[in-house]
């Protein structure tokens, strides 16, 4: 609360000051007749307290306020003003007058609360209201106004250098964001590059946020400032400073939450980086698995970091505002079995997403065939498996519900391939051709870095009705099976041409005895 002055109208001088001033303080029990305290202000400062029960505080502060602000403009129209403060004693409690103006009176509540006597107490609240008007009339003087608007040039130029400042680190922080390349295997370039993307991204994104609310703390903490220098103008800034309590504490927590969570997927994929950059991953098989395991781990843990901030903000801004989290914490204790017997769907989920993720049985970028469904793994969580199949379709899986899972692209993958051979050609070429084939695309620059071992050629599968069938294995790397097949039948086919293999058709045989072709050229003259 505050004292308008001069053509500041008497309603508009009752304006809280946050967050410099204390709220009411309870000095008993916590029932309403227990006796709490609150400030009296003069242009915006402190003066003194005053005590009264809860429910007659505010009553009784609103009073004496109204009071003070019909002395203190009384006082500022004098020519010359007077400081004349005094006490009377009426009915045994001193009352305190101003230039012959009641203001209050000093109960044995106000006398408790500095564990005074009610006269003591008196003589004191006399004292402060002597200073605090000498410094009212003492802050309208023309030397001073003059002092105080030097320095709020002085501060206003601060501002605007200040706010340069900020601008050129901002300019500068752009410039130097830019990791280097790491001397790394090619297979992880990739890898570790998206990675120190999404880093910069995360810390650029609350470099950015800073920079920005340090402009806007810059700016209006001097305005308010500014306005903080002049009596005239104080009045608005305890209505700012008031009306911005509550925002500003939720901006904080929000704030801080954010950044922390940005920070901490920035140390997410810092750490996965250099785990990947150092070379320890790189010298096995499982080094190609960690890699698309790396998605996986990365967006699983950056969710549940995300949900453990979230919760921490909501707590801090219950706290920020003065709610007792504790019978909140115990509630939701109580809500939470209630909700964990209700969904334990839900339950199953997680615990099974967390297997999934924990066993690696498959991750992101895994090509899988769960049921009768299949595709590449596009979303994984605690929570559900997301496949798009050939067709483009997402298919949306509850990991509860996933019994038995084929993984097509674990570490290595294999093309498996059925040559169909005709019945004429020769057997033995037709194996030397093969085996020819596979070794000249093995041998090939381009091909060999997706073959992990030599092909091969396993013989006849079947006698089929198109030919004899001839198994071909070929390893690769995970989700290259079927690019190397592809190439593999290509190859074959030309080589085939060239040899002069034919290719097979489907053959029907069919016998007929003599008994049965004579009865049916019987019938076809009879007809």
């Amino acid at each position: 609360m505050a004292i308008a002055v001069v053509s500041i109208p008497k309603a508009s001088a009752q304006i809280p000051i946050v967050p410099f001033l204390q709220s009411p303080s309870g000095i008993s029990s916590d029932a309403d007749s227990r006796i709490v305290s609150g400030w009296i202000y003069l242009d915006g400062y402190q003066v003194f307290q005053i005590a009264a029960t809860k429910t007659n505080l505010s009553e009784r502060s609103r009073n004496i306020q109204q009071n003070l602000n019909q002395i203190h403009q009384n006082y500022l129209r004098l020519p010359e003003p007077e400081n004349n403060v005094e006490t009377q004693t009426i009915n045994g409690l001193p009352v305190i007058y101003v230039n012959g103006q009641y203001l209050m009176t000093v109960t044995t509540e106000d006398a408790r609360l500095r564990r005074q006597e009610p006269v003591v107490s008196a003589m004191e609240i006399r004292e402060q209201l002597k200073t605090a008007l000498q410094r009212s009339s003492r802050e309208r003087t023309t030397v001073i106004l003059i002092k105080q608007a030097q320095i709020a040039g002085g501060i206003a130029l601060l501002i605007i250098v200040l706010s340069g400042g900020v601008y050129y680190f901002q300019r500068r922080s752009k410039e130097h964001s830019k990791h280097p390349i790491l001397p790394i295997a090619d297979n992880a370039q990739q890898l570790t590059t998206q990675l120190n993307k999404q880093q910069d991204r995360d810390i650029q994104e609350v470099k950015k946020i800073l920079f920005q609310l340090t402009q806007y703390g810059i700016w209006g903490g001097g305005i308010v400032f500014i306005l903080g220098l002049f009596p005239y103008t104080r009045v608005f800034q305890l209505g700012i400073l008031s009306a911005a309590q509550i925002p500003v504490r939720l901006g904080v927590v929000i704030l801080g939450i954010y950044v922390a969570t940005r920070f901490t997927y920035a140390l997410i994929d810092r750490f996965t980086s250099t785990l990947i950059s150092s070379g320890i991953l790189l010298n096995s098989e499982a080094s190609r698995r960690m890699e698309l395991r790396v998605s996986t781990f990365s967006g699983v843990s950056k969710s549940i970091i995300t949900g453990i901030w979230l919760g921490i903000g909501i707590l801090l801004a219950l706290i920020s505002l003065g709610i007792d989290i504790v019978p909140l914490l115990a509630g939701a204790g109580l809500i939470g079995v209630a909700l964990s017997l209700a969904s334990q769907s839900l339950i199953k989920d997680a615990i099974n997403g967390f297997l999934v993720i924990v066993e690696d049985q498959y991750a992101l970028g895994d090509v899988i065939v769960v049921g009768d469904v299949g595709g590449l793994v596009e979303n994984l969580n605690l929570r559900i498996t997301q496949l798009r199949d050939a067709e483009g379709r997402l298919i949306t899986i509850p990991n509860s519900e996933i019994k038995v899972v084929a993984n097509l692209s674990s570490r290595w993958s294999r093309a498996d391939l059925t040559i169909p051979v005709a019945y004429q050609n020769n057997i033995d070429d037709a194996l030397h051709l093969l085996k020819q084939v596979a070794s000249e695309m093995n041998h090939d620059p381009h091909w060999k870095r997706l073959i992990l071992a030599p092909p091969e050629v396993l013989g006849i599968d079947n006698f089929g009705d198109r030919g004899l069938m001839i198994r071909v294995w070929i390893k690769t790397l995970p989700l290259k099976q079927w690019d190397v097949g592809r190439e593999f039948r290509r190859r074959l086919k030309i080589a085939f041409d060239h040899a002069g293999f034919a290719i097979p058709v489907p053959q029907q045989g069919i016998w007929l005895n003599e008994g049965q072709l004579l009865h049916s050229e019987v019938n076809g003259k009879s007809e």
